[in-house]
């Protein structure tokens, strides 16, 4: 097991619940948490540690990205006129490992990221390697040809524990997609609830 995987299946025990919704999750097998002391009753969290629990599950999905990348996400979102919550979300769902990830290119989020640094990702037909890169709506992803063959791609194209979302257009026999609208929250096809107003709240302390 790679150190990326145990860093995945470590990351959905401690929140005590399978955030991808993945088939080999620990969840489905042990619902406690990890450790020695996984198996001790919890109890009851303050304010603080509910929106601290909502802000880690939610980085944790986005294939836990650094602190200091994920607060710089809440700060443009705060500088948008609207909800807060609902402007992370669409700036967290418009980037580019979270798109190829959606469009079922990758079978992981984790995978997207390196995916993409490997340089197999196109963007209106540029190489892109910067697995932040903000795609806008109407921009044309594609894997690159030598690419569109490996196990990983063909894997992930067969995998049916998640659909794409309606908001971003897939053709996999040319593997290419397209973001058609920026998504809400609700739109947002997460495996389990995520509370981003707890997370703005988080912060906003």
């Amino acid at each position: 097991m790679t150190k990326r995987h145990e860093a995945k299946y470590k990351i959905d025990r401690r929140m005590g619940e399978n955030i991808w919704g993945r088939p080999k999750s620990p969840i489905n097998k042990r619902e406690y948490g990890p450790g020695q002391h996984g198996q001790r009753r919890k109890g009851k969290l303050s304010d603080y540690g509910v929106q601290l629990r909502a802000k880690q599950k939610l980085k944790g999905y986005y294939a836990n990205m650094s602190e200091r990348h994920f607060h710089g996400i809440y700060d443009e979102a705060r500088r948008l006129k609207g909800d807060t919550g609902a402007h992370m979300i669409a700036l967290l769902e418009r980037r580019l490992d979270t798109m190829i990830y959606r469009a079922k290119f990758v079978p992981t989020v984790f995978a997207a990221r390196q995916f993409i640094s490997h340089g197999h990702i196109k963007v209106n037909g540029k190489r892109v390697t910067i697995a932040s890169y903000r795609v806008k709506v109407g921009d044309e992803i594609e894997v690159k040809e030598k690419s569109k063959q490996l196990a990983l791609v063909l894997e992930a194209n067969a995998l049916g524990e998640r659909d794409v979302p309606d908001y971003i257009e897939v053709d996999h026999s040319k593997q290419t997609a397209k973001l058609t609208r920026v998504p809400a929250p609700t739109d947002v096809p997460y495996p389990v609830q995520m509370e981003p107003h707890l997370v703005v709240e988080y912060y906003s302390r």
